[in-house]
């Protein structure tokens, strides 16, 4: 089923105990290049290694790789993470937490620092992103010039890998269509509307403010009318502070959920013959978005992080993404190549006329403002 990717209470004793239980036993990163003379903890591209081949030694030298807080079934991470294991069988992949919200990856990286048990790589939103460049090493990888400038750090702190657009979607069997933001504070919508988790911690439920906002008079640089609109919402009696899930959709705890398009699409598919579920990308700014991946500088499988960074910006992992329903951050690149899979391509819902993506500076403005701001408007 489709993940929420919000917090969970306790969640970072959970992470702790899933880590240490879980994680495989491994060669440590300084063992395995020493034999090569590479330290994998300092290299920012392939060419340290001196090609994929190198780089694929020592990770497989180093034959483990931690990650945390990727569903399954959020973007087609399960497709990718079975393609990576298929493509590299000697290096085994701990999946820890995938239900951990952003700021929760960090909180374990904190917590486990030193430890085989360690994330080694991270996926997160962009205001936890631009908050913790300190925990990330810089890497750069093959395709880096396909990536646009502006969703990238330039040294490879961080780098944007895939997408979407902030989106509605809703039971029309519950509710009428929503055909503008305000449609959702009326008697219609009493009790039903949630969005994906606490917008100080996950990044869909941030976008959902920051798309809110960009539908109310705001912008990605003020996002204080988003923040009165769920207030209002939430004075209205139709907020419901219920992570969804397609359990919840399905019981019709959450007909009225927004997210990602490709996550609500997503939803759609699972309630297939229980559910009806429509997806909306309100006319007017398109808010889009895209998740980062980033390489913990304390990883303790340093070779397998780049490895699995150089395999995530490949034209396999990049379709993979697409089939998934997201956009893949090497989308108009791999068109103009003729390595996408058109047919996915060409299905994607239609952009709206306008798009917006806060920028790094327009993101931490809005993430320190939801953290004064968003648990008075909403209590």
């Amino acid at each position: 089923m489709l993940s929420t990717r919000t917090a969970i209470a306790g969640i970072a004793a959970a992470i702790a105990l899933t880590l240490t239980l879980s994680s495989c036993a491994s060669t440590s990163s300084t063992d395995a290049s020493a034999d090569d003379g590479v330290n994998a903890a300092t290299a920012t591209s392939v060419s340290a290694f001196g090609d994929l081949a190198g780089l694929e030694k020592a990770a497989k030298a180093e034959g483990a790789l931690n990650v945390i807080a990727l569903p399954r079934d959020w973007a087609n991470y399960g497709a990718v993470l079975d393609a990576f294991t298929a493509k590299y069988p000697e290096i085994t992949i701990t999946e820890a937490s995938p239900d951990a919200s952003s700021a929760e990856e960090i909180q374990a990286a904190d917590n486990l620092k030193g430890q085989d048990t360690a994330p080694d790589v991270f996926d997160v939103g962009a205001a936890v992103a631009l908050a913790n460049t300190k925990k990330f090493a810089p890497y750069q990888v093959a395709t880096w010039a396909d990536i646009p400038d502006a969703l990238k750090e330039q040294s490879g702190l961080w780098v944007g890998d895939y997408g979407g657009y902030m989106a509605i979607g809703y039971d029309p069997d519950a509710v009428p269509a929503p055909k503008s933001l305000d449609d959702l504070l009326g008697d219609a919508y009493k009790g039903k509307v949630a969005i994906n988790g606490d917008p100080t911690q996950a990044g869909a439920a941030f976008a959902a403010v920051g798309m809110a906002s960009v539908q109310s008079g705001g912008s990605t640089a003020d996002f204080q009318p988003g923040i009165d609109f769920f207030s209002k919402l939430n004075k209205a009696g139709n907020f419901v502070k219920i992570d969804p899930t397609p359990a919840t959709i399905a019981s019709g705890e959450t007909p009225v959920v927004f997210d990602w398009d490709y996550l609500n699409v997503g939803y759609g598919k699972k309630l297939d013959g229980q559910r009806k579920w429509e997806v909306v990308v309100l006319p007017g700014d398109g808010y889009a978005g895209y998740y980062n991946q980033a390489i913990s500088a304390d990883a303790p499988h340093p070779a397998a992080a780049r490895l699995w960074q150089e395999f995530l910006y490949s034209d396999e992992a990049q379709n993979l993404w697409l089939a998934g329903g997201a956009r893949p951050v090497r989308a108009d690149a791999m068109e103009s190549a003729g390595t996408i899979d058109k047919k996915l391509f060409d299905a994607l819902p239609e952009a709206p006329d306008k798009t917006v993506v806060p920028s790094a500076k327009e993101s931490e403005a809005a993430a320190a403002l939801l953290g004064s701001n968003w648990a008075a408007a909403v209590q």
